[in-house]
């Protein structure tokens, strides 16, 4: 694939993976009948695991 089909295609699956994500979110707003989806903490946890996922992807293909 050329690069710009895999930005589009790395853009669209990041669009619907965050898609989904905030649609769980929602939900466990809804049932848990609370205003704010996340607490600071909570989304401390996901931003370091999300910067974990990202090193992961880059360092896929190094060869050591």
């Amino acid at each position: 694939m050329n690069k710009s089909k895999t930005l589009l295609f790395g853009a669209l699956a990041g669009a619907f993976a965050g898609l989904i994500a905030a649609m769980m979110l929602n939900r466990r707003a809804e049932k848990n009948e609370s205003e704010s989806a996340l607490t600071a903490g909570e989304g401390l946890k996901l931003g370091m695991l999300v910067f974990g996922l990202l090193r992961a992807i880059s360092s896929l293909g190094d060869e050591k």
